[in-house]
Formats: C-alpha cells, sequence, structure tokens
C-alpha cells in the first residue's frame, strides 16, 4: 500500500514563499510603476524581519543540545537553514532583476538614476564636490590591522569596506559607517531629467580618497543583520524590577546579538568576503550579493520623492480614502440601537475615537479598559484614554511591552498612560496578549450597561488605512459581561474558558472552531450540505490541519483564504483534495480573521484577532466573537464570496504547494475584491430609529440568562443592504 502523500509545508519555506508573492508585485505590468516600487521595498523590509526573527531563532535553537523540530514537518533548525538559503539567493536574485527593470522604467518617467561607473567630467566634479562638502565631514573611517580592534557594526546599517596595502606592505581594512543621518536618496536635475542616486553609492565612489596614507586593493559596500529575537525570561528573574525597564534592557540587548546575515553590494571581493565572515561568524551560505539597494526601505523615500513632484498622478494607485461618517453620524449612539461592524479601511476609524471622547465625558460612564499591542506614533485613541482618565474615569489599559519592533512605542505610552492616572498592567509572563478589546462600562439607574468592542486589527489609526480590518462594536450585555471576566482574568494572570459567545484563547479558541467543523463534518456524513470557509493570515497548528483534512476526506468543501504562511497543501488526493487554497496580495494587506461554517440559516461566523499559528491558539491570549446578528453575519459571508472570486490580488495553491496567480474566464471582467469593498460599503455608516434589533440563533451549549428571553430589538434598516454582486467588476487596477 502506497504511504499517504505529505500535507504539511515547512513553516519558514511557505513564509518565504508568501515574500515571493509579495515581490511579484514589483514586476506587474497592471501595478503602478511607484507602487511596483513600493512593493520591491516591502520585499526588502519583510525579508529583514525574518532573518532577525526567524533565522535568527533558528540560529539560537542550533546551538542548543536538543535536537528540536518544527512542528509539522519535523525537520531540525539546521535542516531548515539549510533549505532557507538557497531559496533566499533565488529571490535576491529576482528583486536584482525587477529593481533594474524598474530603473528602466523610471527613466522612461524621466527620473534617471545615477550611474557612477560612467560619469561624465562635469557629473564627476559635482558629485566629488558634494562628497567633500555635505558627506565626508560627518562620516567615521576606522582603520582594522594588528593594532586597532574590530568595530562593532549595527544591525542593518550599511557600511563601505577597503582592503589596504600599506607601503610596508602591511594589509589592513577601513570601515566607513554610513551615517543613517545621511538622506538615502539624493536627487538633482540634469537638463530636462531627474537624476537620483542613492548616497551609498556616493561614498562608495569617493570613499578611498579617505585612505591616503595606504593603498586601496579592493573595495564594495556591506550590510549586517543581527539575530533581534529576544526573550524576556532571563530578564524577569527579580520580580521587583518593573517590566518596563526589563524590556528596555533587552532592547539595549537587541543591537548587539548575533549576525545571521551579510549583504554585499555591487559584488563580494573574496578577500574582503573572507575577512568579514571570520569577524562576524556568519557562513558563506547566508553572504549575499546584490546589484539592488543593500536597504529597499530608500525605495520608499524614491517613491515618495516622485509623488511630491506632481503630474504623476498615472504612477500611483489611484485615491481612496476611508469613507468617513455622514453628518450626524454618531457611533456611541447608534450602537445602543443596533450592532455596527466598521470595516477598514473603507471606513473611517474616526467615529471609533469619537466614540472613545464621547464615553470619556459621558457622566453615566465609570470605566473605560482596552488592550493595546500596537498604537501609532501619535496614538489619538490612546489621548482619548488619557483624557477619560482626566475627567475622573476609570482608565485600565493592558500594553503588551512585548509587541515585536513597537517596544519602545509601547513602553513610552504606557509612562504617559500610568502618568495621566490610568491602570496599566503587561498581562502574562507566560502568553502575550494579543488581543483587540475594548470595554465601556456605564452604571444607568443603579445598573451596569456595557458597550463592547471586539476587533482583528490594532488600535492604530495608520494601519487602519492600509489593513483590512474589522470592528464589531455590541451593546449586547452577555457579550459585555464575557468581557468583563475576560478583563478581570488578565489583570488577575488568569486564564479564561467560561464563555459562551466569544472566543478567549488559548482555553476557548481552538477547541469551539475544531466543534464547529466537526459539526460540518457530521452533517457531511448525513449527506447534507456542508462548508468551511476560513480567512487569516497564517496556519500552522498540526491539530487545525489535521481537522481540515478530516473535513475533505468527509466530502466538506474547505475554502482557504491565507495571506501568508499555509503551511497545508491543497488538492492532495485522498488527504486535502477538497481544499481550495488562495492568498491575496494587493494594494491592502489582508489582515482580518473570519472563520465561517455552513450557509444560509445554519450558518455561523466568527470574527476573531488571532490565526491559526499556534502561537496563536495555544500561547497567546486572544479574542473573538461568534456573530448572531444576521445582517453582519451576511454581510460577513458576502465579503468571503467576494475574495473568493478574486481575479486581481489572488493566486491559488496548487498540490505541489506552489501558487498560479487566478485570471478571469474569457469574456469575464477582472474581479478586485478590496477596491469593490469601497462599493459595498458606500452607505455601510447605517443610521436606525429608535427601535432596535432582535438577535437570533441561540448559541450552542450552554444558554446565559440574558438569552433565554425572547429578543424584541429588530433589524431593518433605512437603507437596503448592498449586494456585492454589483461591483465584482468595479475597482480595477
Amino acid at each position: 500500500m502506497d504511504k499517504p502523500e505529505n500535507i504539511f509545508i515547512n513553516r519558514e519555506l511557505s513564509w518565504l514563499d508568501f515574500d515571493s508573492r509579495v515581490l511579484a508585485l514589483a514586476k506587474e505590468k497592471n501595478v503602478p510603476l511607484c507602487e511596483r516600487i513600493k512593493f520591491a521595498a516591502i520585499f526588502g523590509s519583510n525579508m529583514d524581519e525574518f532573518f532577525m526573527v526567524r533565522v535568527g531563532s533558528l540560529y539560537d535553537q542550533t546551538l542548543l543540545k536538543t535536537n528540536k523540530t518544527d512542528n509539522v514537518t519535523h525537520m531540525t533548525a539546521a535542516e531548515q537553514i539549510a533549505a532557507i538559503t538557497p531559496r533566499v539567493a533565488e529571490l535576491q536574485a529576482k528583486c536584482d532583476k525587477y529593481f533594474a527593470h524598474l530603473v528602466q522604467a523610471l527613466e522612461a518617467q524621466g527620473y534617471k538614476k545615477v550611474d557612477f561607473t560612467k560619469l561624465g567630467k562635469q557629473q564627476e566634479h559635482f558629485w566629488k564636490e558634494y562628497f567633500h562638502r555635505e558627506l565626508l565631514p560627518l562620516l567615521s573611517p576606522q582603520i582594522v590591522d594588528q593594532r586597532h580592534p574590530f568595530p562593532f557594526l549595527y544591525n542593518k546599517q550599511i557600511y563601505y569596506i577597503a582592503q589596504l596595502r600599506s607601503k610596508n606592505d602591511g594589509v589592513g581594512y577601513g570601515i566607513v559607517p554610513v551615517n543613517p543621518q545621511f538622506e538615502r536618496v539624493l536627487f538633482i536635475r540634469d537638463g530636462d531629467a531627474t537624476c537620483y542616486a542613492f548616497v551609498e553609492e556616493v561614498i562608495a565612489h569617493f570613499a578611498a580618497s579617505i585612505f591616503s596614507a595606504s593603498t586601496v586593493q579592493k573595495q564594495c559596500l556591506f550590510r549586517v543583520t543581527r539575530n533581534a529575537d529576544i526573550t524576556v525570561d532571563e530578564g524577569m528573574m527579580d520580580h521587583d524590577i518593573d517590566f518596563r525597564d526589563v524590556m528596555s534592557e533587552l532592547l539595549k540587548k537587541r543591537r548587539k546579538l548575533s549576525a545571521v546575515r551579510l549583504q554585499f553590494w555591487p559584488d563580494a571581493p573574496q578577500d574582503i568576503a573572507h575577512f568579514l565572515r571570520d569577524k562576524l561568524d556568519v557562513p558563506a551560505a547566508r553572504c549575499y550579493t546584490q546589484t539592488s539597494p543593500l536597504d529597499t526601505g530608500c525605495l520608499f523615500k524614491l517613491a515618495g520623492r516622485i509623488g511630491s513632484d506632481g503630474n504623476h498622478a498615472d504612477l500611483f494607485y489611484p485615491a481612496a480614502k476611508p469613507m468617513q461618517a455622514p453628518a450626524g453620524y454618531d457611533l456611541y449612539t447608534e450602537v445602543r440601537k443596533h450592532d455596527v461592524l466598521l470595516a477598514y479601511p473603507y471606513q473611517s476609524i474616526r467615529p471609533f475615537i469619537r466614540m472613545l471622547l464621547r464615553a470619556a465625558n459621558d457622566p453615566d460612564v465609570v470605566s473605560i479598559k482596552m488592550t493595546l499591542y500596537r498604537m501609532a506614533a501619535d496614538s489619538q485613541i490612546v489621548n482619548a484614554l488619557i483624557a477619560a482618565a482626566e475627567n475622573g474615569k476609570e482608565v485600565v489599559a493592558m500594553v503588551e511591552l512585548r509587541a515585536r519592533f513597537d517596544e519602545q512605542n509601547n513602553i513610552d505610552w504606557s509612562k504617559q498612560l500610568q502618568d495621566a492616572g490610568c491602570t496599566v498592567f503587561y498581562g502574562f509572563d507566560d502568553y502575550k496578549v494579543h488581543s483587540k478589546l475594548t470595554l465601556i462600562t456605564s452604571r444607568v439607574n443603579g445598573k451596569y450597561r456595557y458597550l463592547t468592542q471586539i476587533g482583528t486589527g490594532n488600535y492604530n489609526e495608520k494601519t487602519s488605512e492600509l489593513y483590512t480590518d474589522l470592528s464589531f462594536i455590541t451593546t449586547r450585555q452577555e457579550i459585555g459581561e464575557e468581557a468583563s471576566a475576560v478583563f478581570n482574568n488578565m489583570a488577575l494572570q488568569r486564564l479564561t474558558g467560561d464563555v459562551s459567545t466569544m472566543l478567549v484563547a488559548p482555553l476557548h479558541f481552538k477547541s469551539v472552531l475544531l466543534e464547529e467543523m466537526d459539526r460540518q463534518i457530521a452533517r457531511a456524513m448525513q449527506g447534507k450540505p456542508a462548508g468551511i470557509i476560513l480567512k487569516n493570515n497564517s496556519i500552522n497548528d498540526p491539530q487545525i490541519i489535521d481537522k481540515i483534512s478530516q473535513a475533505s476526506c468527509a466530502g466538506v468543501r474547505v475554502d482557504m483564504i491565507v495571506r501568508g504562511i499555509c503551511c497545508v497543501r491543497a488538492g492532495v488526493p485522498g488527504r486535502t483534495e477538497n481544499v481550495h487554497i488562495r492568498s491575496l496580495v494587493g494594494r491592502y494587506l489582508e489582515h482580518s480573521r473570519i472563520y465561517c461554517f455552513g450557509s444560509g440559516e445554519d450558518m455561523r461566523i466568527y470574527i476573531a484577532s488571532g490565526d491559526f499559528l499556534t502561537r496563536n491558539t495555544e500561547r497567546r491570549v486572544e479574542v473573538g466573537v461568534r456573530i448572531d446578528d444576521t445582517k453582519i453575519a451576511q454581510k460577513l459571508r458576502d465579503i468571503l464570496d467576494l475574495q473568493l472570486r478574486d481575479t486581481v490580488n489572488a493566486r491559488e495553491m496548487q498540490p505541489d504547494g506552489s501558487y498560479v496567480k487566478v485570471k478571469p474566464l474569457p469574456g469575464q471582467p477582472p474581479v478586485d475584491s478590496q477596491m469593490a469593498m469601497f462599493g459595498y460599503f458606500t452607505n455601510g455608516f447605517e443610521m436606525q430609529p429608535d427601535p432596535v434589533r432582535k438577535v437570533v440563533r441561540p448559541a450552542p451549549g450552554k444558554t446565559p440568562a440574558a438569552r433565554q428571553q425572547p429578543a424584541t430589538r429588530r433589524t431593518t434598516s433605512l437603507r437596503p443592504a448592498r449586494s456585492l454582486l454589483g461591483f465584482f467588476g468595479r475597482g480595477k487596477k
């Protein structure tokens, strides 16, 4: 008997496949030129984080005596690194190729890249003068030889290095840091064209003149990427220390962790490469030569400058700002009439901020509680909490200081909240709090009333215009009571498991969704209609993958919309042949999590903050909620149905784990689900008269007392529900 085909994909290789899909948009002809430049920049930024976090973690594991393996493909850390390195080299070669095409396309638009190997006499004079006047005074060259030690090299900083030979035939090296305060992209006018140059290339061209006492033999630019996978365990040995102080010390430590990657531009002379590899202890397999910029983040500045020049609207996506609520719309009042769903970036986050400000000034409000994971640098949301505290409200903020790469921002905000009189706590020792939960408690006629918000994305005004996320707001008392219990348990370092309508990881999240899958499996076994739609960012939880395989084998159609890491293969005969997986990568970053089971009257649908990564299901505090309002539930289902018909941003997984771009059928218009959503939510800020809606479909299992009485609120809207079908062909890129 043949051995069953493996359905699992390694997490790290799956992540690289995702970044490959991002990079592919840098060559898409239907994507505007400057947006293609931005996708190349995003690819590089993603790759930086991949090495700092994922490869850094794997490197640490190789230093341990235990031979730990990943939880789905059982590859050791060394085996995973060995598989990663050639794939990264392949992607970097593609990035270099696409960058060369972008440079050519920009030149056709009047933006010419300076080629320092082909400077004319006048250009040589101009740039030499610029180097000596603007750059040289701020350069800090260092000599490395027998008398001068090798310096510490900072994470993600670019350096110039030259091999030097002195008069007595001694060999040394000169290293010049490219000051991060320099403008990375320099612009000059040359006739009718605008020329641009990367500052590190200017330095590389003229830096040899710095070392006048030596002869420069060979030279290049390079960049170091360091491990950033810090842990708080060792810092928490003394419980009298403020957790903020612990995190501040660990952030300092992060800057000095081991090097995990070396990048060279434009090539790496063998002597120099060997010297740096030896000093930084980086193997040759993790040294990469490239012709695109060492730090592609500078490409954001390039695109931004072109945008500021004006008259280049065709090089960018058409303007699409979040829709503002109509005059007179008051979310704080409206949610008391009916449950509300806000969809970012199609709708503005401002009504939510105004709701917080209204609560801060409402004499009936006694407390506002919120989980804070990632916040904007100038957060209006945090300022609203501060205003509430200054107005005498009890404000409780659960600030997760371990939000990777946002730690310092969260430390700073936590201090401001505490100084304003807010109660601040930091969650669990063993579980990161990734929840998106707000609870506003009022006291009216001697009784407590709750207003609860549960979301899929962070309370961040900036990302609310870039990420697709959902925000559900309700005054249903049973949900408020459960949210209150969640906050109280978090403050007391207790996990929450006794809930009915909400999902709360790790005790009452995965188990509920597995039960929902079991119901669909049972329906299929009985010959009844059954279906599952799962939309999230990532999946690698082996229990969930096994259950998806069971559902497929039982005849349940499983549609999955997974943007990033996906460790299950679709369409494997006898294992996942009824599983269909697609990834949407486009103008906006797909970030919402929607889990749908069944259809029609039997449909149950959830939104949540958590993905199907084991870290989310077992090692984080995540929250979600079952949507029992029929109108909102249908709206979520419409969103899923639209994304399953996308032919602009979608790529479908093949049985071998590769992805193929989805194209419209002959004669059919392209379907851009992201842009079509603007049409769907045109009238999304619904305003209803005072009589309010009823709630349907009791929860499975135990039923809270508040749900045992017949519901009396109504779902009628002043405007008819809009169908997504009318927008399938709109918003073509």
